[in-house]
């Protein structure tokens, strides 16, 4: 799983750190990271796809939000009797703690018949 998140994490880095580098034309001396690079290739990418440019961003933005769900899923998926354990265990405990003793006599009593 560990490398399933890496393979994943490491291209959306390095897509979003150039993305939002040459978005604000940070480009430390790169032409890769001119405004004029990322504006050239969203216009590319427009083109192929018969798409408005401005759109593309938006569209890769949810595309990895659904990524991220999707390995979320399988995650809980492959950890799913740990996950009910652990639900398990925290009902016990919130019910252990929401009913009150009754040595005690704490509580709400039931009326006398």
């Amino acid at each position: 799983m560990r490398t399933l998140f890496a393979l994943w994490v490491a291209p959306m880095a390095i897509f979003w750190g150039w993305f939002f580098l040459s978005l604000n034309d940070m480009n430390f001396g790169y032409v890769m990271l001119t405004r004029q690079l990322h504006d050239f290739v969203f216009e590319l990418y427009g083109q192929m796809l018969g798409i408005d440019p401005a759109i593309i961003p938006g569209m890769v933005a949810r595309t990895c939000i659904f990524d991220f769900f999707l390995l979320m899923g399988l995650w809980a998926f492959r950890r799913r009797r740990n996950i009910a354990e652990w639900i398990r265990q925290r009902r016990q405990s919130t019910i252990g703690e929401d009913r009150p003793s009754r040595a005690t006599g704490a509580g709400p009593t039931l009326p006398a018949e």
